[in-house]
C-alpha cells in the first residue's frame, strides 16, 4: 500500500514539509509506503476548463510537476495527504491551481481512496484552509481521515512546528488512523459502492 503526500508550500523543507514528514514516518512504521512531492517555487498553471483531460486522460498542460504526480497516481496509490501553509486564511493559491487540475483530470483514479489535509499556520486561518482542502475529497467520494484534533500545527520559521507537541501528536495520530483505514477498507480488493448515473441540476435553464 502507498500514500502520496503533496507538500503545498514553496519551502521544500519548511514547517509544512516537516508536519507531512511526521505523518509519513508514522505511516511507514505501520507498514505503508509513502512518497512526498513538493510543489516548489515555480508558477503553476490553473485549470482553464478546456475539457481536454476528458479526451486524452490527463491535463493538456503537462508541466513537470503535474506529469510527476500523474505518473505516481497512475502507477497506483491507496491514499492521499495534502499539506499547505495558510495564506490569507486559505491554502496556498499555487497548490489550489494544481489541485483543480489534478482532481478534474485524475478524479476517477482517486475515487474511494482515503484522503486527508494537513494545515500549518503561524496563528490563524487554519480551520478555513482545512475546510477548503477537504472539499476536494468530499466531491470525489473519498473517505476523509480524521485525527484527535483538526489536522493543523503551528510554526513560523522552519523547525518551529516541531515545538508544537500537540500538533505533532495530531500528525502521528493521523498517520495511524490512515494506515488503519487503508487496511480495513482494502479498496483494491473490496471494490466500492455501485453509483447511480450522475444527475446534473442547473439553476438557470
Amino acid at each position: 500500500m502507498k500514500v502520496l503526500l503533496i507538500n503545498g508550500s514553496p519551502k521544500e523543507n519548511g514547517n509544512t514539509y516537516q508536519a507531512l514528514s511526521e505523518v509519513a514516518k508514522t505511516l511507514n512504521e505501520d507498514g505503508i509506503e509513502t512518497e512526498i512531492i513538493s510543489i516548489g517555487k515555480r508558477a503553476i498553471q490553473g485549470c482553464i476548463a478546456c475539457g481536454m483531460c476528458g479526451r486524452i486522460g490527463k491535463c493538456t498542460f503537462n508541466d513537470d510537476l503535474y506529469a510527476k504526480i500523474w505518473r505516481v497516481v497512475k502507477d497506483g496509490i491507496d491514499g492521499l495527504v495534502i499539506g499547505s501553509p495558510v495564506y490569507y486564511g486559505g491554502p496556498n493559491g499555487s497548490l489550489c491551481a494544481l489541485l483543480d487540475r489534478m482532481f478534474y483530470s485524475m478524479g476517477r483514479m482517486l475515487e474511494y481512496k482515503p484522503g486527508a489535509s494537513v494545515i500549518v499556520c503561524r496563528r490563524g486561518g487554519a480551520s478555513a484552509a482545512f475546510d477548503r482542502l477537504n472539499k476536494y475529497f468530499t466531491i470525489m467520494n473519498m473517505p476523509v481521515v480524521s485525527s484527535q484534533y483538526w489536522n493543523m500545527a503551528y510554526g513560523q520559521t522552519p523547525g518551529q512546528v516541531k515545538q508544537d507537541e500537540e500538533g505533532m501528536q495530531t500528525m502521528r495520530t493521523l498517520g495511524h488512523n490512515m494506515a488503519w483505514m487503508l487496511k480495513k477498507l482494502n479498496v483494491a480488493e473490496d471494490g466500492h459502492p455501485q453509483r447511480e448515473q450522475p444527475t446534473w441540476t442547473n439553476f438557470i435553464k
